[in-house]
C-alpha cells in the first residue's frame, strides 16, 4: 500500500516515510513510524466504522499509543479522515499509472485495466469501504480536499489516451467516452466488493467463490471491450 504522505500531502514525504518506517537499532524514540502506524490503524478504524463510528482512542490503541499522542499528530479525527480518503485515491491511481498502458496496443491495454482495476478492488476493500464512506457523507470532505480531484484526472487522461489510440487505428467506437468507460468498469469492480455478501447470499453457491469471481473478471472485460470496440 502507498505510505502516508502526511498532512500537507507532498509526495516527498511519502519516499521519508517509507525509507524510514523502521526505527533504527536501539532508537528508543520513532515519531515517523509511530506517525505511520496511527495512520495505518485509521484507516483501518474508518474502514471498518466510518467516520460517525470511528472513535479516536480505538486509532491510539490500535497503534499502540494514546490518543494524545493521535491528537499531537493529526490534530482532528475529521483532519485524519480527509488524509486518509486522499490517500486510498492516492493508491488506486498510482496503481492504474504503474501499468504502463501507453505501451499495449489499445485494445489489450483496455483488457490489462479492467483486469488490474477488478483485482484492485478484491485485494484493497478497504478502498470501497472508505469511498462509501464518502458517498455516505454525501461527499462532504471530497469537496474540501484541495487535491483528491487533482489526484483522480489520471483517470480520464489514462483512458482518453488509450481511446484515442483505439479510434485512430478504426478499432474503437468513435463516440467513446472516457468518463462513461470509467464509470463502467468501476460499477463493476466496486459491485464485486461492496455488494459480495448481500449479491452472493441471494444468487450464488458459497463453495464457488474463487470460480464466481474469476467469472465476474472475465465479464468486466467482455462487458468493457464490447462497449468500445465497433
Amino acid at each position: 500500500m502507498v505510505n502516508l504522505c502526511g498532512e500537507n500531502v507532498v509526495n516527498d514525504e511519502d519516499k521519508t516515510l517509507s525509507s524510514q518506517s523502521s526505527p533504527a537499532p536501539g532508537r528508543k524514540n520513532d515519531p515517523i513510524g509511530l506517525k505511520q502506524r496511527i495512520f495505518d490503524s485509521a484507516l483501518a478504524e474508518f474502514a471498518e466504522s466510518g467516520l460517525m463510528g470511528a472513535r479516536m482512542e480505538n486509532i491510539a490503541s490500535n497503534a499502540n499509543t494514546t490518543k494524545r499522542m493521535v491528537v499531537y499528530h493529526y490534530k482532528t479525527k475529521e483532519a485524519l479522515y480527509m488524509l486518509v480518503l486522499e490517500h486510498v485515491y492516492r493508491g488506486i491511481r498510482q496503481y492504474e499509472l504503474d501499468l504502463d498502458l501507453s505501451s499495449f496496443p489499445p485494445a489489450e491495454a483496455i483488457v490489462k485495466l479492467v483486469e488490474a482495476s477488478f483485482d484492485f478492488h478484491v485485494s484493497h476493500p478497504e478502498f470501497i469501504r472508505i469511498v462509501s464512506t464518502e458517498n455516505m457523507l454525501r461527499g462532504r470532505f471530497i469537496r474540501q480536499s484541495t487535491s483528491i480531484r487533482e489526484i483522480n484526472k489520471t483517470a480520464l487522461t489514462l483512458l482518453e489516451d488509450i481511446l484515442a489510440r483505439g479510434k485512430q487505428s478504426h478499432l474503437f467506437k468513435e463516440d467513446a467516452q472516457a468518463r462513461d468507460v470509467h464509470r463502467l468498469i468501476s460499477s463493476l469492480c466496486v459491485h464485486q466488493v461492496a455488494n459480495q455478501y448481500t449479491f452472493g447470499a441471494l444468487f450464488e453457491n458459497p463453495d464457488e467463490v474463487d470460480l464466481q469471481t474469476a467469472h465476474y473478471r472475465q465479464l468486466a472485460v467482455m462487458v468493457a471491450l464490447r462497449y468500445v470496440m465497433k
